[in-house]
């Protein structure tokens, strides 16, 4: 089995919609590729609620997705994360290259960058709706 890690900067919106999409497609194209998720910097999430964004999990029911309620808690990167999966993608490469370089240097290069942004710069509509797309387009190059 093949592994991506999508990054975000609370591991509560964006990458928890890539992570939970993605597997859900690579399912249903039954790719041998599993995905999860991670936060570059949790301290800046002090006012989520819950274990994962509304905007998400709305997204994610209109697209048939539906969640556990034991939905796990944001996880930070770790080290160890980047050594250990196939491929890493972070969402907004403008807000995670510079939290990239500053906590895991030496991963800079090596990881994928998209370019979506997050709430209080575009909608959750359009953003999902990027996510959405740049997953699709992902699944699509590993299918």
């Amino acid at each position: 089995m093949q592994t991506i890690l999508f990054l975000c900067t609370g591991n509560y919106y964006r990458s928890r919609f890539a992570e939970h999409l993605f597997n859900h497609l690579a399912r249903k194209r039954g790719l041998n590729w599993q995905a999860d998720s991670r936060g570059l910097a949790l301290e800046r999430g002090v006012n989520n609620v819950g274990a994962i964004s509304d905007y998400a999990k709305a997204a994610l029911l209109q697209r048939g997705i539906t969640l556990l309620d034991s939905e796990r808690l944001p996880q930070s990167a770790l080290l160890e994360d980047f050594k250990s999966f196939t491929k890493v993608i972070a969402i907004d490469e403008d807000e995670h290259r510079p939290l990239i370089t500053e906590r895991f240097a030496e991963w800079v290069d090596n990881i994928e960058y998209w370019l979506v942004h997050d709430i209080d710069k575009t909608g959750a509509d359009e953003a999902l709706g990027q996510i959405e797309a740049n997953v699709i387009n992902l699944i699509d190059k590993l299918d």
